[in-house]
């Protein structure tokens, strides 16, 4: 087993043991304080429920960092298969706007779980977020003399996965689940595609172990909810990761298909899903930010497969499209 895989399995553990462990804390500080989901309009629960996975899941993605900081040993170029520079101006930009971008998207969520903010401001908070992550984060690919333009792109790929993730957590697990099955793709082909990208592997890695610890009081029955500020939380990482996966080639004339695709299928589903939506709410006449039961998740639960088969097979369609996208690639 290499240095590269060793240190991604140690983060994925050590995310997924936090966010377990701290969620019993959490829901029980989110009940106290009522920052809870109240039954009601669209909402299929019977009982109040906290709002605490997105806390308890940001746990382990703190905890997880720790150990990816330590593992590199914080000199120079990282000694144990991490090939970045974590010291020095470079390194603590990696690891500062990548978690102050996280910090903002995951208290710009609780601030609407608990205040409601409404579709404006939220959409005005999370486009600072992704600005601030394109111009000042980690370099991401752009086409070729249209760096501007890219920066344009960037931003709308944050702002609209983000939201696609928002959007999926409609039902137990789903978002949850997708997510873990996304983050879990771009960590295994960070290792197994030509050009290693360790450091990749491990962002990856943490984003599917925190939520791994958290999956299992919310699926198929949930004690606790990941909330807005969890939601966008995942949706907002794994949009960021996704733009590190386009190869280095991709900053040329343009934005090869295949990069696209696979770029795109780590997140395909919520974004089939906010695309469906969007456009039948459009043709109803409807703000397509306005929430309603007609998802893909809703649609699915009302058939014979219930509420757990509907995502069980969203799940697996998931991994469907990741295996027919590393065919194309």
């Amino acid at each position: 087993m290499t240095s590269s895989t060793q240190a991604s399995l140690a983060v994925f553990a050590a995310a997924a043991a936090a966010a377990a462990l701290s969620l019993p804390a959490w829901r029980s500080l989110c009940a106290r304080v009522h920052h809870v989901d109240d039954p009601g309009h669209r909402k299929i629960h019977a009982r109040s429920i906290p709002l605490a996975g997105g806390f308890a899941v940001a746990t382990g993605w703190l905890l997880g960092a720790l150990v990816a900081w330590v593992w590199a040993g914080w000199v120079g170029t990282a000694p144990a298969g991490l090939g970045v520079p974590w010291s020095g101006e470079e390194g603590l930009r990696r690891i500062l706007v990548p978690g102050i971008a996280t910090a903002g998207i995951l208290f710009l969520g609780a601030w609407d779980d608990r205040r409601d903010l409404g579709a404006g401001w939220k959409f005005l908070g999370q486009t600072a977020i992704a600005g601030f992550v394109v111009v000042w984060g980690v370099p991401t690919p752009m086409p070729g003399g249209l760096d501007a333009f890219g920066i344009v792109l960037a931003m709308l790929w944050i702002l609209g996965v983000t939201n696609a993730f928002n959007l999926s957590d409609n039902m137990n697990g789903l978002c949850a689940g997708l997510g873990l099955v996304g983050g879990g793709s771009i960590w295994a082909s960070s290792l197994l595609q030509p050009g290693a990208r360790p450091e990749l592997a491990c962002a990856a890695a943490l984003v599917a172990g925190g939520l791994a610890g958290y999956l299992p009081y919310n699926y198929p029955r949930a004690s606790v909810f990941l909330g807005d500020a969890g939601s966008q939380s995942v949706g907002f990482l794994l949009a960021v990761l996704s733009l590190q996966t386009l190869p280095a080639e991709s900053s040329g004339p343009g934005l090869s298909p295949r990069a696209c695709i696979g770029a795109l299928a780590p997140v395909a589903v919520p974004c089939i899903d906010l695309v469906f939506v969007t456009v039948a709410r459009t043709l109803r006449g409807q703000p397509f930010w306005i929430g309603d039961t007609g998802h893909l998740s809703h649609r699915l639960s009302r058939t014979r497969l219930g509420k757990a088969g509907a995502v069980a097979l969203l799940w697996a369609l998931a991994v469907l499209l990741l295996v027919l996208a590393s065919w194309i690639r």
